[in-house]
């Protein structure tokens, strides 16, 4: 299993260096790969009394691409993952691009994780329709790999229309590894079980856990694909207690997770070096 941390988006504040000391703590500590959360713009809920979403305007999140160009120059081993990058609310193309100068300038370091969201204030602010965003989004990763893998593409599907155009500089891995988030309906996870490279299951190490994985499993096959090559990302909490965390571990090692990482946000740490004091705990558990 590898191991990895969720940068604390909404709780690390805006000074570069404490971005900076935490990816620097974590390559450091070890750590294989660093997750990133993603969203664009946030609800102000003054005049919104029905809203139910986690984050609003006063949450804050670093730019994805931005961060891992940053994050790029200052790491040289640590893996950069959206956990997830949010596809349906983006132009394509301009993803692929960015996606692809982040995998040059880190040597090869992205790993793309990408979902279509829930929030519909977020694509009407951007233009992008919410509505049709899950078919659409099957679309965009075959128009995704192709711009990754070839110098010229000609694409004409429902929703992209590219005429022998091509992106340059072309990324280090061709294709850029493509995780897909979601799946809380059947649809979504058959989805999941014939496009992604990957999976991060929202989801408990317990029965239901299982259940979920056993159901990939079983569609990656209907899919001819083997289920061994659909890697699974999932986290723990140091909200729970480092030692909780660290029982969590073993659970998903026995139910074949491939990848694990631990969030910690969400705990009460007021300093990113509490943050750091966190996942140098979980990792000295680790053994």
């Amino acid at each position: 299993m590898r191991y990895g941390v969720i940068f604390p988006q909404t709780e690390i504040g805006p000074d570069p260096g404490a971005v900076r000391a935490f990816a620097q703590a974590a390559e450091d500590l070890g750590y294989d790969h660093l997750v990133v959360y993603d969203h664009v713009l946030g609800a102000d809920t003054t005049n919104r009394p029905d809203w139910t979403g986690p984050y609003t305007s006063k949450s804050l999140f670093h730019e994805p691409f931005v961060l891992f160009g940053y994050l790029a120059a200052i790491t040289q081993r640590l893996e950069l993952v959206t956990g997830i990058l949010i596809l349906g609310q983006r132009q394509t193309a301009l993803v692929a691009k960015q996606a692809a100068e982040v995998d040059v300038l880190s040597g090869g370091r992205l790993r793309l994780g990408i979902g279509i969201g829930w929030n519909e204030m977020e694509y009407e602010a951007l233009g992008e329709n919410f509505h049709n965003r899950g078919k659409r989004s099957e679309e965009q990763v075959e128009v995704l790999r192709a711009l990754w893998s070839q110098e010229v593409v000609t694409y004409e599907g429902r929703w992209h229309h590219i005429p022998a155009a091509g992106i340059n500089p072309l990324p280090v891995q061709r294709p850029i590894p493509l995780w897909f988030g979601g799946g809380r309906t059947e649809a979504v996870v058959r989805r999941i079980a014939r496009l992604a490279d990957g999976w991060f299951p929202q989801r408990q190490p317990d029965q239901q856990g299982q259940e979920a994985l056993d159901q990939l499993r079983q569609f990656a096959r209907e899919a001819g694909r083997d289920p061994a090559s659909i890697g699974i990302e999932t986290r723990v909490r140091a909200s729970d207690g480092i030692e909780a965390a660290l029982g969590h571990v073993k659970e998903w090692q026995r139910m074949g997770a491939t990848h694990l990482a631990i969030n910690t946000m969400g705990a009460g740490f007021r300093s990113v070096d509490e943050h750091i004091g966190a996942i140098r705990a979980f990792k000295e558990g680790l053994g």
